[in-house]
């Protein structure tokens, strides 16, 4: 501090720590020295093995609302200069971050789709949503950006992202069920957690099996051929009829895997010409 350098400290495994008896009185030190010299310290609280908790009633030093709450209080941290740090071992990292947020914490660390050490690290894109949430508002981010980023990690970083994944798996706005095709065919509302066309540029897609009906192929001929208003796809057209019948067959016959994607632009087009 003498020489100008703002120090960061950082907290590692507070969730383990003698909270009271190191932590609180070697914070208030530091902000001692911060108010003597004027030089800010931040302090960054760190969950480094996921053990933080937020349940009403949990005792030092798991809590997490407990560890915010007594470094801005009883070390007397500005809520500016205080930041979160967690991972995810249990599960846990996004909903801890937003209680440091809600607690007092003015920032939260995160990685890209939680990319870290074990089981990762709090993800990015999630904290994203999670501030628009709290706040009403994105403040000026852009979500779509989410979706380039992915596309640009599996297609020229080579990471495989699992296909569960929220906001960015392949599977995250998919649906193979007919009844939800039906459903979102009538209002996207319906089935589908929010408009993910306009804030992550991701159209909801339908992936074609045994339970799609007659729906789910009209969806997936509309979004494939982009056909809309008077010249969709319903799902009395003869070519959704002809398609469903060779889906059923293929199951009949023994089939356990989805149909590909493939597969259903060589049928419908083979179907198209015949009709023309």
């Amino acid at each position: 501090m003498e020489t100008g350098v703002r120090p960061r400290c950082h907290l590692e495994d507070i969730t383990r720590a003698d909270f009271y008896g190191f932590v609180v009185p070697f914070v208030a030190e530091l902000m001692k020295l911060s108010e003597e010299t004027g030089i800010p310290v931040k302090i960054r609280a760190c969950d480094t093995m996921g053990y933080g908790v937020t349940f009403p009633g949990t005792v030092m030093p798991r809590s997490v609302q407990g560890v915010v709450y007594n470094l801005t209080h009883h070390a007397n941290v500005p809520h500016e200069l205080l930041e979160w740090h967690g991972h995810n071992d249990f599960h846990r990292a996004v909903n801890n971050a937003s209680y440091a947020w809600l607690y007092g914490a003015s920032g939260v660390n995160a990685s890209l789709f939680g990319i870290g050490e074990r089981t990762g690290n709090t993800p990015l894109e999630a904290m994203v949503f999670e501030y628009a949430q709290l706040r009403g508002t994105l403040d000026g981010m852009d979500p779509t950006v989410i979706t380039e980023l992915a596309e640009y990690y599996e297609k020229v970083i080579g990471y495989t992202i699992p296909p569960m994944t929220p906001f960015i798996g392949k599977n995250f706005n998919v649906t193979r069920a007919g009844i939800h095709a039906d459903g979102l065919l009538k209002n996207e509302e319906i089935y589908n957690i929010f408009d993910t066309t306009k804030i992550l540029n991701r159209p909801w897609r339908i992936v074609i099996s045994n339970t799609s009906g007659t729906a789910g192929i009209a969806h997936w001929l509309n979004s494939h051929y982009q056909r809309k208003g008077g010249e969709a796809f319903g799902k009395r057209d003869p070519i959704v009829f002809k398609m469903k019948d060779w889906v059923d067959a293929q199951y009949e016959d023994g089939r356990v895997t989805l149909i590909t994607d493939e597969e259903l632009i060589t049928l419908s087009k083979a179907i198209m010409e015949a009709e023309n």
